[in-house]
C-alpha cells in the first residue's frame, strides 16, 4: 500500500506527497480581493512540504461570501490577486487549489472573532440570502430567500465562471464545496430543502443541483485538471443527510468526472449531536472508497504524522487533509517526513535545522 509520502498522479497532476492544507478561512480579504496575509499564509505552507494547498472557500457571488471578509472569484480582478500566489505555491513544489462556495443560508455573518452573526447591510452584510426553501438556519438566523428556478440556473453559471477565472489564475486543481450546511449541502439535505419541484424531495432531486454545478464545471476544465468535490457525509441528524446517501451521490459524482470526494461532516443544523475525537470523519472516507472505488480524503483532527499515515497506508483514503494543525504548525508536513524517516524534503535554506 501506498504511503502519507508517496506521491499520487490524477489526471495530469502529481503530488508530492499525500498532505493537503485543508481550506480554512481567513477573514482577511476586502472586498474578496486575496491580499499579503493570504500570500504569507498559503505560500509558508508550501514552503512547509504540503503536497498540495488549498485557498480558503472562495465565493462564486457577493453574497454567497460567509462574512464581509471572504475570499472571492467572482471576477476577473479577484482571480489576477491570486494568481501571483498560485505562481509562488508551484514555484515551492505544491499544488495549489482553489474551493469554490457558495455560503447559502449561512451567508452575510460577522468573522468568529466579531460574534459569527449575522450582520446588516448597516454593518456591511446583504440581504437577501438564498436557500433553497425559506428556512432559517437558527432561530437566531435571517429567513432566507428561496431561489427560483432561473436563480439556480444562474448560481450553476457562477460556478462555471469561478472556474474559469481559476484556471486563468494559475490553479491546478478545482475543489466544489457542497458540505457545512453551505448552498449545495442545503440543496442535498432533507433537513433544509423542502421544494415541490424538480430540486426537492427525492434522492435524484435534492442531488440535482450538484449534479449539474459538476458537470457543468468539468465540461470547461481541461482533462488534466482534476475536480474534487467536499460533502459533508452526514448532517449527524435523524431524517437528515448520511452516509448512505454520500455512498450513492459519491458514485453518480465517479461518472460526471469527480477525482476525489472530500469527506467532511455536518453543518447543517445547529442542534446536531456530533460526536467527535480524533480521525472522527475518516470512517466516511473509508467507506466511500471502499463502496464506490472513488479515490477519497480524511479530514478531521488528524494531527498526528504516524495517525495521518496509517489512514493512507490502510486504505482508509487517498488524501489526508489538515486544517487546524497546519495553523499551528505551517511546517508540520515536515515534521511528519523527520519523524516517519522520509529525508531530502525540506528547503535547502533550512537543511541545518533539519539534519
Amino acid at each position: 500500500m501506498p504511503h502519507l509520502f508517496e506521491p499520487l498522479t490524477q489526471r495530469g497532476i502529481t503530488f508530492r506527497n499525500r498532505i493537503a492544507v485543508s481550506p480554512m478561512c481567513q477573514y482577511s480579504s476586502t472586498d474578496g480581493y486575496a491580499n499579503d496575509w493570504h500570500r504569507v499564509h498559503l505560500v509558508s505552507r508550501a514552503v512547509g512540504g504540503a503536497g498540495l494547498v488549498f485557498t480558503e472557500a472562495a465565493a462564486v457571488e457577493p453574497r454567497g461570501r460567509i462574512s464581509p471578509e471572504d475570499l472571492g472569484i467572482w471576477s476577473d480582478r479577484h482571480g489576477e490577486a491570486l494568481a501571483g500566489i498560485v505562481e509562488l505555491l508551484h514555484s515551492h513544489g505544491a499544488v495549489s487549489g482553489i474551493q469554490l462556495a457558495h455560503a447559502g443560508r449561512k451567508a452575510s455573518t460577522a468573522s468568529p472573532w466579531k460574534g459569527g452573526k449575522s450582520v446588516s447591510e448597516e454593518q456591511g452584510g446583504w440581504h437577501p440570502i438564498v436557500a433553497p426553501s425559506a428556512i432559517p438556519f437558527s432561530d437566531h438566523s435571517p429567513v432566507p430567500e428561496a431561489l427560483s428556478q432561473e436563480g439556480i440556473q444562474q448560481i450553476t453559471e457562477a460556478f462555471v465562471h469561478a472556474a474559469q477565472r481559476s484556471l486563468h489564475a494559475g490553479f491546478k486543481l478545482i475543489e466544489i464545496h457542497a458540505a457545512h450546511g453551505y448552498l449545495l449541502h442545503e440543496f442535498l439535505s432533507p433537513l433544509s430543502n423542502q421544494r415541490d419541484d424538480e430540486y426537492g424531495g427525492s434522492f435524484e432531486n435534492r442531488t440535482r443541483l450538484l449534479r449539474e454545478v459538476v458537470q457543468a464545471v468539468r465540461n470547461v476544465l481541461p482533462d488534466s485538471t482534476p475536480l474534487w468535490v467536499r460533502i459533508s457525509a452526514t448532517d449527524w441528524v435523524e431524517n437528515g443527510w448520511d452516509i448512505e446517501q454520500s455512498i450513492a451521490l459519491s458514485d453518480k459524482l465517479k461518472t460526471l468526472g469527480v477525482d476525489l470526494i472530500d469527506c467532511s461532516s455536518g453543518g447543517a443544523v445547529p442542534h446536531a449531536n456530533v460526536f467527535t475525537g480524533p480521525g472522527y470523519q475518516t470512517q466516511f472516507a473509508e467507506q466511500i472508497r471502499q463502496k464506490t472505488g472513488i479515490a477519497t480524503g480524511a479530514v478531521g483532527l488528524i494531527t498526528a504524522p504516524e495517525q495521518a499515515d496509517q489512514i493512507v497506508r490502510t486504505g482508509q483514503a487517498d488524501m489526508v487533509l489538515i486544517g487546524r494543525e497546519f495553523l499551528r504548525n505551517p511546517y508540520w508536513a515536515l515534521h511528519a517526513a523527520k519523524q516517519l524517516g522520509q529525508e531530502n524534503l525540506y528547503p535547502m535554506q533550512y537543511e541545518r535545522a533539519w539534519k
